[in-house]
């Protein structure tokens, strides 16, 4: 019996691994950079990135995350949901992904968080992301900067297009907002940096590894870099599951014993 036992866990052990190799998406590899002498108009480079964005109606994506707050690092599971230019879900595990931690929900006109640890509730207006970021930053810059788009306000005949040793490079202004993106040879997002020198305000965000999904490129690994004043948040994403354009829900309720923030 117990034979027949270790037998069955070994068998069962081997589907799991081949199923999990079999899942896991080939990184495309970008060619290298070459001076391109084709004079394109802006109008024309404006289509040429635009054709490459990610186009989905639902993102399922798993992640193993390093969250550093201000030096405390956490090493944690992070889960995402979202709803194109309607919602993102997100849910932190720890423990290996036993116990969750927190849990937010994020729509163009509010922010929702549980804090799982401490029994409190956030409810507040998109508006609350401004303590953090610039007010430049909308509900679809967010989406941009976590699925490898480069944001459609940054995409327009008022930004500087050119091509920088082969690559395209994306500069301007809106107001105190300076903003610069960095493309691969793939046409995808290769670096975003947003700065706010007025407000003491910076983010940058690096992709790395993209990987097929459907037509499409999504990476395999976002670091995100932010400082407003002296606070500092820093998150490393390893994307372990990602799926496009499956049915999804967004559940979120506030349990009675939980304390509102004001």
């Amino acid at each position: 019996m117990k034979k027949n036992i270790l037998n069955s866990l070994f068998i069962l052990s081997a589907i799991l691994l081949f199923s999990a190799c079999k899942a896991k998406r080939e990184v495309v590899v970008a060619p290298p950079a070459k001076e391109v002498v084709k004079d394109n108009s802006k109008a024309d480079a404006i289509t040429l990135l635009t054709n490459k964005q990610l186009k989905f109606n639902t993102l399922a994506l798993k992640a193993k995350a390093t969250l550093d707050i201000d030096g405390n690092a956490n090493d944690v599971t992070m889960n995402f949901r979202i709803k194109d230019k309607e919602t993102i879900w997100v849910s932190i595990t720890a423990a290996g992904g036993i116990v969750e931690v927190a849990r937010a929900l994020i729509t163009p006109d509010s922010i929702k968080i549980l804090n799982k640890l401490k029994s409190e509730y956030l409810k507040k207006p998109f508006s609350y992301i401004y303590n953090f970021t610039n007010k430049q930053v909308n509900f679809n810059t967010l989406q941009a900067i976590l699925t490898g788009n480069a944001a459609a306000d940054f995409l327009t005949a008022q930004s500087e297009i050119k091509q920088n040793n082969g690559v395209w490079l994306v500069t301007g202004n809106k107001e105190n907002l300076a903003y610069r993106l960095l493309f691969n040879t793939l046409l995808k997002v290769n670096e975003t940096n947003l700065n706010d020198a007025k407000n003491g305000q910076a983010l940058k965000v690096t992709y790395t590894d993209y990987q097929k999904l459907n037509e499409f490129l999504f990476p395999s690994a976002i670091q995100i870099n932010t400082l407003s004043g002296t606070k500092k948040i820093n998150i490393n994403l390893q994307f372990t599951k990602i799926d496009g354009n499956v049915a999804l829900d967004f559940p979120f309720s506030v349990p009675k014993r939980y304390t509102l923030v004001k």
